[in-house]
């Protein structure tokens, strides 16, 4: 186990193999920017709770330029019916019909990086994007995937293991549940845990606010860490 006073979120050199190997490599990291230490310690305390949240924009696919990916599972779907508020494609607040996507520097995976920050939030450690800067070329449409691995290699430096998640992510359209337990086996794949312990729910948003007018997704997670 590290020291509890060294941060371990670390950002990577800049190579095109940059996640080929465990981000906790020697040859393949670097300390953060910022601060590479923290002035206090790290209590190992039997049990831990994080929350995160994040949010991203949807817009037409051709605007987004990638589609919808959520808990590592692209979301296929048939047209949607988007709020244009800007009236970029027809009359200023009326509906056009598209293909959605996620406007993001990453591949915009709100249930990932809402876990990840739980994950940095349980452990006080800085949140995920003084970790993966959205100004880094390098994060620039990453599979969030890699960020997961790196909060699971980051949990486990810390002596701990996923106590248990649960995850609600919160949109309009288009419809999830049929894709829920993919991202569930997903979620316990990267992070070496059970399905027993991971949890998803999905719920709209009423067609209230930017949600409601499929112009955004957002998610809320909340975990327990245990000693492992």
């Amino acid at each position: 186990m590290m020291n509890n006073r060294l941060l371990c979120t670390f950002a990577l050199i800049a190579t095109s193999d940059a996640f080929s190997q465990p981000l906790s490599s020697p040859r393949q990291v670097v300390a953060l920017k910022s601060a590479t230490m923290l002035d206090y310690d790290v209590e190992p305390v039997p049990i831990r709770i994080g929350h995160g949240f994040d949010i991203h924009r949807m817009s037409p696919l051709e605007q987004a330029g990638q589609p919808v990916v959520i808990g590592g599972v692209t979301i296929t779907h048939k047209d949607q019916k988007w709020m244009d508020v800007e009236g970029k494609y027809v009359e200023k607040g009326g509906i056009y019909e598209c293909q959605l996507g996620v406007e993001a520097h990453s591949d915009g995976d709100v249930i990932y990086h809402s876990v990840v920050d739980a994950i940095f939030g349980a452990l006080t450690l800085p949140d995920i994007g003084q970790v993966f800067q959205d100004t880094d070329p390098r994060w620039k449409g990453c599979d969030s995937s890699k960020f997961m691995e790196h909060a699971y290699e980051v949990m486990s430096n810390y002596g701990y293991k996923i106590g248990n998640i649960d995850v609600t992510l919160i949109l309009e359209r288009p419809k999830v549940a049929s894709f829920k337990p993919a991202m569930k086996d997903n979620i316990v794949e990267l992070l070496r845990t059970t399905p027993g312990r991971v949890n998803i729910k999905a719920r709209t948003h009423e067609k209230m606010d930017s949600v409601g007018e499929l112009r955004s997704l957002s998610c809320h997670v909340v975990l327990t860490l245990e000693r492992a």
